[in-house]
């Protein structure tokens, strides 16, 4: 028996984080929810691992989902890294390394699929 991903999804829009989560979780993820990056920093630092990162980079607060990303990545190499954003045209020199960005909006499927698909090619990447 495989356990499930665990992902981290932080969004500042309430009715998207609730239907992001609850897509995902119907998806057979296990997920966990935060309303911006200083929340998901505390979450992180309660010490419970996550196999992928889904971020938005546009949230209220000091820190934004692309410093996010960096600093969760830097503090957690093995974790996979999703930017989104329906605002900001990001670059692959935005992201963290192998961090993937999916413009707003997406398809929920689709992000499900890719976080499957990042995480199963991590798991090669570090056996």
């Amino acid at each position: 028996m495989t356990s499930k991903i665990t992902v981290l999804v932080v969004e500042d829009e309430a009715l998207l984080r609730m239907n992001t989560v609850e897509e995902l979780t119907d998806q057979g993820l296990e997920v966990v929810e935060a309303a911006n990056a200083r929340e998901a920093i505390a979450i992180f630092q309660s010490g419970k691992r996550f196999e992928c990162l889904f971020t938005d980079v546009d949230m209220p607060g000091d820190v934004d989902g692309l410093e996010l990303a960096t600093m969760v990545k830097d503090a957690w190499p093995p974790i996979e890294v999703i930017v989104t954003s329906g605002h900001r045209n990001v670059t692959h020199d935005d992201l963290p390394p192998r961090g993937v960005f999916v413009g707003k909006p997406y398809s929920l499927d689709t992000v499900g699929d890719l976080i499957r698909r990042l995480t199963a090619a991590s798991e090669q990447f570090h056996a």
